[in-house]
Protein backbone atom coordinates (compact mmCIF):
# COMPACT_ATOMS: atom_id res chain seq x y z
CA UNK A 1 0.00 0.00 0.00
CA UNK A 2 1.37 3.36 -1.09
CA UNK A 3 1.43 5.94 1.70
CA UNK A 4 2.64 9.43 2.48
CA UNK A 5 5.66 7.79 4.08
CA UNK A 6 6.58 6.32 0.68
CA UNK A 7 6.44 9.81 -0.82
CA UNK A 8 8.62 11.15 2.00
CA UNK A 9 11.15 8.33 1.56
CA UNK A 10 11.38 8.88 -2.18
CA UNK A 11 12.10 12.60 -1.93
CA UNK A 12 14.44 12.26 1.06
CA UNK A 13 16.47 9.63 -0.84
CA UNK A 14 16.48 11.85 -3.93
CA UNK A 15 17.75 14.75 -1.84
CA UNK A 16 20.44 12.59 -0.22
CA UNK A 17 21.67 11.30 -3.56
CA UNK A 18 21.82 14.87 -4.85
CA UNK A 19 24.22 15.69 -2.00
CA UNK A 20 26.35 12.71 -3.02
CA UNK A 21 26.33 14.01 -6.62
CA UNK A 22 27.48 17.43 -5.43
CA UNK A 23 30.25 15.89 -3.33
CA UNK A 24 31.47 13.69 -6.19
CA UNK A 25 31.38 16.64 -8.58
CA UNK A 26 33.34 18.92 -6.24
CA UNK A 27 35.86 16.14 -5.56
CA UNK A 28 36.33 15.57 -9.31
CA UNK A 29 36.93 19.28 -9.89
CA UNK A 30 39.49 19.40 -7.08
CA UNK A 31 41.29 16.32 -8.43
CA UNK A 32 41.32 17.78 -11.94
CA UNK A 33 42.68 21.11 -10.72
CA UNK A 34 45.39 19.41 -8.66
CA UNK A 35 46.34 17.40 -11.74
CA UNK A 36 46.42 20.49 -13.93
CA UNK A 37 48.19 22.83 -11.53
CA UNK A 38 50.57 20.51 -9.68
CA UNK A 39 51.32 17.48 -11.83
CA UNK A 40 50.99 19.38 -15.13
CA UNK A 41 51.34 16.34 -17.39
CA UNK A 42 49.65 15.62 -20.69
CA UNK A 43 47.79 12.82 -18.91
CA UNK A 44 46.22 15.28 -16.45
CA UNK A 45 45.47 17.81 -19.17
CA UNK A 46 43.39 15.12 -20.86
CA UNK A 47 41.84 13.80 -17.65
CA UNK A 48 40.80 17.27 -16.52
CA UNK A 49 38.42 17.74 -19.45
CA UNK A 50 35.87 15.01 -18.63
CA UNK A 51 36.48 15.34 -14.89
CA UNK A 52 35.52 19.01 -14.90
CA UNK A 53 32.84 18.84 -17.63
CA UNK A 54 30.92 15.97 -16.05
CA UNK A 55 31.55 17.33 -12.53
CA UNK A 56 29.84 20.57 -13.51
CA UNK A 57 26.81 18.55 -14.61
CA UNK A 58 26.91 16.61 -11.32
CA UNK A 59 27.07 19.79 -9.24
CA UNK A 60 24.35 21.62 -11.19
CA UNK A 61 21.97 18.65 -11.31
CA UNK A 62 22.73 17.78 -7.69
CA UNK A 63 22.01 21.32 -6.53
CA UNK A 64 18.85 21.59 -8.65
CA UNK A 65 17.43 18.34 -7.25
CA UNK A 66 18.48 19.26 -3.71
CA UNK A 67 16.88 22.71 -3.93
CA UNK A 68 13.51 21.48 -5.23
CA UNK A 69 13.10 18.22 -3.29
CA UNK A 70 11.58 19.64 -0.11
CA UNK A 71 9.01 21.71 -1.98
CA UNK A 72 8.07 18.76 -4.18
CA UNK A 73 7.83 16.46 -1.15
CA UNK A 74 5.50 18.77 0.76
CA UNK A 75 3.37 19.48 -2.33
CA UNK A 76 2.92 15.80 -3.12
CA UNK A 77 2.24 14.78 0.50
CA UNK A 78 -0.41 17.52 0.67
CA UNK A 79 -1.92 16.43 -2.64
CA UNK A 80 -2.03 12.82 -1.42
CA UNK A 81 -4.86 13.73 0.99
CA UNK A 82 -6.26 16.96 -0.36
CA UNK A 83 -5.92 16.80 -4.14
CA UNK A 84 -5.33 13.29 -5.56
CA UNK A 85 -6.12 14.66 -9.03
CA UNK A 86 -2.81 16.55 -8.86
CA UNK A 87 -1.05 13.22 -8.41
CA UNK A 88 -2.77 11.82 -11.48
CA UNK A 89 -2.57 14.91 -13.69
CA UNK A 90 0.83 16.31 -12.70
CA UNK A 91 2.99 13.99 -10.61
CA UNK A 92 2.39 10.76 -12.52
CA UNK A 93 3.08 12.35 -15.95
CA UNK A 94 6.19 14.02 -14.45
CA UNK A 95 7.43 10.65 -13.22
CA UNK A 96 6.74 9.01 -16.58
CA UNK A 97 8.94 11.71 -18.18
CA UNK A 98 11.62 11.18 -15.50
CA UNK A 99 11.60 7.44 -16.19
CA UNK A 100 11.88 8.00 -19.97
CA UNK A 101 14.80 10.35 -19.38
CA UNK A 102 16.63 7.70 -17.35
CA UNK A 103 16.65 5.47 -20.44
CA UNK A 104 18.27 8.27 -22.46
CA UNK A 105 20.78 8.98 -19.68
CA UNK A 106 21.67 5.30 -19.47
CA UNK A 107 22.49 5.04 -23.18
CA UNK A 108 24.49 8.28 -23.18
CA UNK A 109 26.45 7.10 -20.13
CA UNK A 110 27.10 3.69 -21.68
CA UNK A 111 28.28 5.38 -24.89
CA UNK A 112 30.63 7.67 -22.93
CA UNK A 113 31.91 4.74 -20.87
CA UNK A 114 32.66 2.68 -23.98
CA UNK A 115 34.28 5.69 -25.71
CA UNK A 116 36.49 6.16 -22.66
CA UNK A 117 37.48 2.50 -22.64
CA UNK A 118 38.27 2.57 -26.34
CA UNK A 119 40.61 5.51 -25.75
CA UNK A 120 42.24 3.73 -22.81
CA UNK A 121 42.86 0.51 -24.70
CA UNK A 122 44.07 2.21 -27.88
CA UNK A 123 46.39 4.67 -26.10
CA UNK A 124 47.66 2.79 -23.05
CA UNK A 125 50.90 1.58 -24.65
CA UNK A 126 51.74 4.75 -26.56
CA UNK A 127 53.71 7.32 -24.54
CA UNK A 128 52.82 10.00 -27.08
CA UNK A 129 49.11 9.61 -26.40
CA UNK A 130 49.05 10.34 -22.67
CA UNK A 131 46.56 13.18 -23.18
CA UNK A 132 44.10 10.77 -24.79
CA UNK A 133 44.77 8.09 -22.19
CA UNK A 134 43.96 10.54 -19.39
CA UNK A 135 40.87 11.77 -21.20
CA UNK A 136 39.67 8.21 -21.82
CA UNK A 137 40.26 7.00 -18.28
CA UNK A 138 38.58 10.01 -16.68
CA UNK A 139 35.68 9.79 -19.15
CA UNK A 140 35.14 6.10 -18.42
CA UNK A 141 35.36 6.71 -14.67
CA UNK A 142 32.92 9.63 -14.65
CA UNK A 143 30.50 7.79 -16.96
CA UNK A 144 30.63 4.73 -14.67
CA UNK A 145 29.91 6.88 -11.61
CA UNK A 146 26.95 8.48 -13.36
CA UNK A 147 25.70 5.12 -14.62
CA UNK A 148 25.77 3.61 -11.12
CA UNK A 149 24.15 6.64 -9.49
CA UNK A 150 21.44 6.82 -12.15
CA UNK A 151 20.78 3.09 -11.80
CA UNK A 152 19.81 3.56 -8.16
CA UNK A 153 17.88 6.75 -8.90
CA UNK A 154 16.00 4.99 -11.70
CA UNK A 155 15.08 2.06 -9.46
CA UNK A 156 13.74 4.49 -6.84
CA UNK A 157 11.80 6.39 -9.49
CA UNK A 158 10.28 3.21 -10.92
CA UNK A 159 9.20 2.03 -7.46
CA UNK A 160 7.74 5.43 -6.64
CA UNK A 161 5.92 5.56 -9.99
CA UNK A 162 4.52 2.08 -9.41
CA UNK A 163 3.30 3.12 -5.97
CA UNK A 164 1.62 6.20 -7.41
CA UNK A 165 -0.08 4.11 -10.09
CA UNK A 166 -1.32 1.58 -7.55
CA UNK A 167 -2.66 4.36 -5.31
CA UNK A 168 -4.46 6.08 -8.18
CA UNK A 169 -6.17 2.86 -9.33
CA UNK A 170 -8.14 2.68 -6.08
Amino acid sequence: MFTKTDIEKYFVAEKLESLVFIFIGVAAIIIALVGLLIWKTQYWKGAAIPLIAIALIQVVVGYTVYARSDRQRTDIVYAFDMNPDKLENEELPRMHAVNRNFVIYRWVEILLFVAGLVLVFTCKNDAGKQFWLGLGLALALQAAVMLIADFFAEQRALNYTGGLQAFLKK
